[in-house]
């Protein structure tokens, strides 16, 4: 039997927000994107607005995308998954098409779409009830 070498591209880029980790894997196809084996028109219209950002740019810039996306995310809140998972598929359409005008399109667009937001919760103090608040006294 004669072995098949296929030349098949396959990049796999992660992206972060708060606690949730988002691995978008990208490979030449027909334009599927899923997210934790959902398909994209199975969220909510704010999400799927959210999450097709990166493709939309990527449309205007580079033309037609015959691209797959398959994004496996956990961790954290429901919105902070959805932006993780937006910056591993911006992440990812970067390294698979190798493109500076791509970038920049994405950085005019919205920098978060590339840079990582590093704000986490702060932690509680000691002997109070939340992370800024102090204790109240009452001289009574």
């Amino acid at each position: 039997m004669a072995k098949i070498k296929t030349t098949e591209k396959k990049i796999v880029v992660a992206g972060k927000r708060k606690t949730a980790i988002a691995k978008a894997t990208i490979t030449e196809g027909t334009g599927k994107i899923t997210i934790n084996n959902k398909p994209l028109e199975n969220f909510s219209n704010f999400h799927r607005l959210i999450l097709s950002e990166p493709l939309e740019i990527a449309k205007n810039v580079l033309g037609n995308l015959n691209v797959d996306i398959t994004v496996f995310v956990k961790g954290s809140g429901v919105e902070s998954q959805i932006e993780a998972s937006r910056l591993s598929i911006t992440r990812a359409l970067i390294s698979f098409f190798k493109s500076s005008e791509l970038k920049n399109a994405f950085i005019r667009y919205d920098r978060s779409l590339l840079i990582a937001d590093t704000r986490r919760k702060e932690q509680r103090k000691p002997n109070d009830s939340k992370a800024r608040a102090a204790r109240q006294k009452s001289y009574r």
